[in-house]
This record gives structure tokens, C-alpha cells and sequence, in this order.
């Protein structure tokens, strides 16, 4: 099996440079230096990263590792290069080493008599049942260079909108974050200064100084426990979000919230059309894209629409009436997915339904963040305010007496 070595050596015109190279032995390093007319001066293996089988310590492949990858990929392939060169080249070139070693690994693969589809199954966090579907389809056709460039621009295109909707919800969850900071030490810290003061006042608090005296007290008394559960809601959600059944619930849940729901909506329908758009234009049959595309819909409801149609596909009937009857996608939707079938041409018409959804995400995204602004800086005020006024009533109250 071959080993890595680091090498250094003198070029012809005598200046010194060093690599590492892929050898079955240092001998055949030397061979392959000198008929690059480079003098050998070093040669000695590489030395084995002692954290590399720790996976928790090794960095992980992020999204834009694997674009970059897909788009200088199909580029060699479209300029005439070998498969295992480009994996070579790759390989030599990829800094992350988690994505470096997967990449050899690949290459070892298809050296040995397997497929590439079959060599990137191996790693499904890194390349997808989508991704390697559509890379077998380019190999079958011999247009893998062309199914690459697809896959990159896809890829692009999801890692946009998935921002998108992060960016939307960080500006809540920070606001949420940092009020129930700001809350908590309010109700530990400030508020029993002033319940010391009180009592010292023979009248009778206002009602709202009491309720706020007595939140006060509960979170001074049980406040681990109230940390505890501010920790453990999260895990809790996580689990109820594992089990089969209670994310269903959870899903049906956030689909059908007034705001949120509406945004989770058109992401799906962007999302589906967008992925089932790439897989049919590449070659890969109907129902295999559905089952694909069911399964990295990443909602459960919208899911099970998707597998519906499927479902329906494999009677006979059409791909727009299941889509309608499932309620998840908008009426438009579904017409025009009903036109793409009659003219033949539904791989085209998913890509324009997902070109428009993507502005109707961005649309979705601005109009949240607008409602959202003033909803949090409100709830911030009354949250804030009312605490602040409910101390300060009896010492209002002992200043109209004076």
C-alpha cells in the first residue's frame, strides 16, 4: 500500500525546494525525483498524526470544501484529465484533513475496480444519497463533468437559502438570549436590594412590586434548578426531535405557525423543486428523485407529501394532484408542476418554481425580520420596563406621603 513521504532535494538550477508524494517505497521516490531532474538530497516517510483516529479532534468538512471540490473537479474533467488525476491533484492541493484523507480513500477505491458513485457511498456525511446518485447517472452517461458543475451550482444555491434562513433567526434567538441573561440578573441580584429596603416599610407593597418580590424570591431559591432546566429544554426538544413520532409532531407543528410556518413553507417548496429540478435534468428516474428528495427534505410532513406522490406516480396517476391533496404545496405550485408534465419539460418548470421561490424566501426572510424588530424591542421594553416600575411604585408612593 502506498505511504507518504517527505522529500527535499535540489532543482536544476540549484536551488532547494521539498514536497511529499504518494511511494510504495523511498527508492522509488528518488526514481520519480530524478526524472524530474531534481537531485534527491532527503527522503524519510511523513509522520502519523497521533490525533488523526480521535474524529472529535479532527477539523470537519464543511459544505464549501465539498463545492470547491465539485467545481475544480468537473473543470479537469471537462480539460481531459484522467479520473485518478484529478482525485491526485485534488488530493495534493485539499488543506483540511479530514477532506484530504476521505479523498485518498476515494482514490484507493476506484483504483481497486469500483465506481466513483460507489467509492463516495462510503462517506454519506460528507456526499449525500442525492450527491452520489447524481454522480453514478454522469458516470452511466459519461457526462460526469457536466452532472459536477450542476451539483456545485446546486450546492451553492441551497447553502444561500439555508443562510438566508439562519440569518433570520439570529437576530430573535440573540434578543432572547440576552433578555433571559438580563432577566435573571434582575430578579438574583437587583431586585432583593430593594426587597431588603422594603422591608423596612410598614405599608403593604403595591401589588405589582409583590408579584415582582415574589418572582424574585422563586428565583433566588430555586435558581439551579431554573438553570438545570434552561439546559436541559434544549436536550429535552432534541430527544422529542430523534423519536420518529415526535418529530413528525414538532414538524406539523412549525409548519403550521403563523409566521415561521409560512417561511418553512416556501423553503420546502424552494428546496424540493430545487433538488428534484437537478436530479431529473441529470438522469435520474422520477421515482428515485422523489424517494431521494423525501428523505432530505428535512421535514417530516413535507416528506410524507413527497412520498405520497411517489405513491401516486407508481399507479399512474400525475405528479401535481398527490402534490395538491397533500396541502403542503401552494395550489400555483402544483399547476405549474402540472404543466411542466404536459409539455414534457417538468425539469425546467421545477427550475423556474425554485428561481421564484428563492425570492419569495428572500421576501419571506425581510418580512420576518421587519416584524420581528419591533415585536423584540416591545417585549424587551414591557419585560424590562414593568420590572423597573414595579420597584420603583412604593418609593412613589412613600414620596407623595412625604
Amino acid at each position: 500500500m502506498p505511504e507518504v513521504f517527505l522529500w527535499t532535494g535540489k532543482n536544476p538550477k540549484g536551488r532547494k525546494i521539498k514536497g511529499e508524494v504518494e511511494a510504495e517505497s523511498a527508492d522509488q521516490v528518488r526514481v520519480s525525483l530524478q526524472r524530474r531532474k531534481i537531485t534527491p538530497i532527503k527522503v524519510k516517510k511523513k509522520p502519523k498524526d497521533i490525533l488523526e483516529n480521535i474524529a472529535f479532534l479532527q477539523p470537519p468538512v464543511k459544505e464549501n470544501d465539498v463545492i470547491v471540490f465539485c467545481r475544480q473537479f468537473s473543470t479537469m474533467i471537462d480539460a481531459g484529465l484522467p479520473l485518478l488525476q484529478c482525485l491526485e491533484i485534488l488530493h495534493s492541493q485539499q488543506e483540511n484533513t479530514t477532506f484530504k484523507r476521505m479523498i485518498k480513500q476515494v482514490k484507493i477505491s476506484v483504483e481497486s475496480g469500483e465506481t466513483f458513485a460507489d467509492a463516495l457511498k462510503k462517506f454519506p456525511k460528507v456526499f449525500n444519497e442525492l450527491f452520489v446518485n447524481m454522480v453514478a447517472a454522469g458516470e452511466a452517461g459519461g457526462i460526469l463533468d457536466v452532472i459536477l458543475s450542476r451539483l456545485s451550482a446546486y450546492m451553492e444555491k441551497m447553502a444561500k437559502l439555508k443562510k438566508k434562513v439562519k440569518g433570520a433567526m439570529i437576530y430573535p434567538a440573540v434578543t432572547m438570549i440576552i433578555a433571559v441573561i438580563v432577566l435573571a440578573i434582575i430578579l438574583i441580584f437587583v431586585i432583593p436590594v430593594f426587597t431588603q429596603m422594603f422591608s423596612s416599610m410598614d405599608k403593604a407593597l403595591p401589588m405589582p412590586t409583590q408579584i415582582v418580590v415574589g418572582l424574585s424570591d422563586a428565583a433566588v431559591k430555586y435558581k439551579w434548578i431554573i438553570l438545570g432546566l434552561i439546559f436541559l429544554i434544549p436536550i429535552i426538544i432534541g430527544r422529542i426531535y430523534k423519536n420518529n413520532r415526535g418529530r413528525i409532531i414538532l414538524d406539523d407543528f412549525f409548519l403550521k405557525l403563523p409566521i415561521i410556518g409560512i417561511l418553512i413553507r416556501k423553503v420546502a417548496v424552494a428546496k424540493f423543486t430545487r433538488t428534484a429540478s437537478t436530479m431529473l435534468s441529470s438522469g435520474v428516474s422520477i421515482l428515485d428523485t422523489l424517494d431521494i428528495v423525501a428523505r432530505t427534505s428535512g421535514n417530516k410532513s413535507v416528506e410524507f407529501a413527497i412520498l405520497d406522490v411517489k405513491t401516486g406516480i407508481s399507479e399512474g396517476r400525475s405528479m401535481s394532484d398527490p402534490l395538491l391533496e397533500s396541502g403542503v404545496f401552494p395550489s400555483m405550485v402544483c399547476s405549474m408542476i402540472a404543466v411542466g408534465e404536459s409539455t414534457g419539460a417538468l425539469d425546467i418548470m421545477l427550475s423556474k418554481i425554485a428561481d421564484f421561490y428563492d425570492d419569495e424566501v428572500d421576501q419571506a426572510v425581510g418580512n420576518l425580520t421587519e416584524l420581528i424588530e419591533p415585536f423584540m424591542l416591545v417585549f424587551l421594553g414591557v419585560i424590562i420596563g414593568g420590572l423597573v416600575i414595579s420597584m420603583y411604585l412604593p418609593i412613589f408612593k412613600m414620596a407623595s406621603v412625604v
